[in-house]
């Protein structure tokens, strides 16, 4: 998903990565502040952690460990509905033709 706040984010992200890289190259050149240096450091880390948090939160992709649970369901309700007498090549037929009817937009 890349809605506009999220460009921003990242956006925003970088410019601060840029900046937080050059900010430690020249601290440590004019003045060796050990200080400095390290809130600089650390402001580019949190940025870092925003840019993740942002980018995951996000995201809306199932991880396939659901997608294995819901198939394991759904075998185990074609499983009941054979033993209650439902025709098997039948029912099967069913389920790949709403599959197939679920991957088009």
């Amino acid at each position: 998903m890349n809605s506009p706040t999220l460009r921003k984010i990242r956006i925003f992200c970088a410019i601060v990565f840029v900046c937080g890289i050059a900010g430690m190259i020249i601290t440590s050149i004019a003045g060796n502040n050990v200080g400095w240096v390290n809130t600089i450091g650390v402001t580019t880390a949190v940025t870092a952690l925003v840019l993740v948090i942002a980018t995951v939160s996000s995201t809306t992709n199932r991880i396939d460990v659901f997608d294995e649970a819901d198939a394991e369901r759904l075998e185990r309700r074609i499983v009941r509905l054979i033993k209650s007498g439902t025709d098997e090549t039948e029912l099967r037929e069913i389920v790949r033709d709403s599959r197939q009817i679920g991957r088009h937009p």
